[in-house]
């Protein structure tokens, strides 16, 4: 199901674009004194239209990496169906751990700036850019490259280098989406359908990290 797998000349071509200006950002931030933020804001925005340019530029579209129009509604209907199930089972776990006496948002929390403008700005870059940025790459492309070998395969590996994109730290949220974003893409063929569940899932996940929350 899903989209032809993706060439090796993409696959090199985003690659290469998606280092080249993650290495201008760290350069620019050596530089020039920008909030952190924005320095993501604008590598992750970069990113993307270079990705969907060298996409639209190889393949004479977007369709390659689940981004054509017939998909686009289909695929927002299948990451909210996804997103609800997935609510709905973690939120059953949750009861079931905090039922144990344990505090199971302490498994899911993410540090946000004490600063309103800054969190604001976190929800926005975190919760929208950057999940629209690595559902483009690491499953547009990347999954939908090494699917070409097997789906297991393809969803390992992918899930393996989004996990390590992440790093020092390798959160379970990290592991458990990239497993369901490649598995939902594969199934609904639209990109959009792991792009609606990682943005609806982090920004949960930021909803859950504000101080209000803390107690639980």
């Amino acid at each position: 199901m899903g989209p032809a797998p993706i060439s090796t000349a993409l696959l090199l071509a985003s690659l290469l674009a998606v280092v080249l200006i993650e290495a201008a950002a760290a350069g620019l931030g050596a530089y020039v004194h920008l909030p952190r933020l924005w320095l993501i804001a604008a590598a992750r925005l970069a990113q993307i239209l270079a990705v969907g340019m060298i996409a639209r530029f190889q393949t004479g579209g977007l369709k390659a990496i689940g981004l054509n129009r017939p998909s686009l509604l289909p695929g927002l209907r299948s990451g909210l169906i996804w997103s609800g199930g997935f609510a709905v089972a973690a939120g059953l776990l949750f009861a079931g751990l905090a039922v144990t006496g344990l505090k199971p948002l302490h498994l899911i929390r993410s540090p946000l700036p004490a600063d309103a403008g800054q969190r604001i700005l976190y929800f926005f870059v975190g919760g929208l850019v950057a999940p629209v940025f690595e559902e483009l790459f690491f499953r547009g492309i990347l999954f939908g490259y090494l699917r070409r070998w097997s789906v297991p395969a393809a969803v390992l590996i992918s899930t393996a280098v989004f996990a390590a994109f992440h790093l020092p730290t390798i959160p379970l949220t990290q592991v458990v989406g990239g497993v369901m974003f490649a598995v939902a893409y594969h199934h609904s063929g639209s990109l959009i359908t792991p792009i609606t569940i990682h943005v609806l899932g982090n920004l949960a996940i930021f909803t859950l990290s504000l101080p209000w929350f803390q107690r639980f």
